[in-house]
């Protein structure tokens, strides 16, 4: 009998499965050169395999919150950075990097501050602003929504 390998769809969809069966969100298998990553972002959600895209969701400023573009808002003398989208807040690109800034960091327009996974797809989110970021209203990991407050920056 041949040994099954992961381009065999029916171990795939059994995987999957498994998965579902027992809420399972996460699953790497590696076998000899062959390694295999599926995850889920809710037990009742797709599953989807390999390593995420990351694109950039950010437009310039002078959009107005556009849908798409991180959303900032004047509140007395900060500007807050809102969400462009439905997703979950990231503070670094990966697990094992460094935040993309910490409170007391300076930002520019083009400056990463987050990353939002939304359907297995990382977008980097951009300050939008000149300044000093003031507090992270978010945590890592923590689910967004539109237009939330992820950021507080005093503007330069």
């Amino acid at each position: 009998m041949a040994k099954e390998s992961f381009t065999d769809n029916k171990r795939v969809r059994d995987l999957i499965k498994l998965m579902t069966d027992h809420s399972v969100t996460e699953l790497e298998l590696v076998e000899d050169k062959a390694r295999i990553r599926l995850k889920r972002d809710m037990p009742t959600g797709p599953v989807g395999a390999g390593a995420a895209t990351v694109i950039s969701a950010a437009v310039p400023a002078a959009a107005g919150g556009a849908e798409g573009a991180a959303a900032t808002t004047q509140v007395d003398d900060l500007v807050a950075i809102k969400s462009p989208m439905v997703g979950t807040f990231y503070t670094a690109p990966n697990p094992d990097s460094d935040p993309y800034v910490r409170a007391g960091a300076s930002v520019t327009p083009k400056s990463v501050v987050c990353v939002i996974e939304a359907m297995k797809v990382f977008n980097e989110i951009h300050a939008e602003v000149t300044g000093t970021v003031v507090k992270i209203m978010v945590t890592n990991g923590q689910a967004v929504e539109f237009n939330q407050p992820l950021f507080m920056v005093r503007p330069d």
